[in-house]
């Protein structure tokens, strides 16, 4: 069971495009990599060329370039942000016939649980102290 496929809404977590999110538009299983929308862009020279009806086409296009799979995480609907998922498997029983289930699963992470708190250094506390001493 493929953890990311088509439709799917991934944030990207490492490269030049770093953070951001964006739905799978195709899956290349044989490379190991994905195309996400409004992400990786590239410009690709095409050649000039006409259509049966007589308009031209080809030069410059801007066009989506696969991104590494390990470079994307599914993002959990619940907290907007990209996270790791596994997978449960459930018995469910429908008209006497047993049968194995798979659903992903997101995985709650630290991050996630709790904002991050702004870290002070001693320097920044005793100008805090001091500017309000001044006033």
């Amino acid at each position: 069971m493929a953890k990311i496929r088509k439709d799917d809404l991934v944030e990207v977590i490492s490269g030049g495009d770093k953070g951001k999110q964006g739905k799978v538009l195709e899956v290349l299983v044989a490379q190991q990599r994905v195309i996400v929308e409004g992400v990786n862009y590239v410009t690709k020279h095409v050649r000039e060329g006409q259509t049966q009806r007589g308009t031209k086409t080809g030069g410059r296009e801007t066009v989506e370039a696969p991104i590494h799979v390990s470079n994307v995480a599914l993002v959990d609907p619940e907290t907007g942000r990209g996270t790791r998922t596994g997978v449960k498997e459930e018995e469910v029983e429908k008209d006497g016939v047993t049968k194995t289930v798979r659903t992903r699963v997101f995985k709650t992470t630290r991050r996630a649980a709790k904002p991050a708190e702004k870290k002070t250094t001693k320097k920044a506390a005793t100008k805090k102290a001091a500017a309000k001493d001044s006033e």
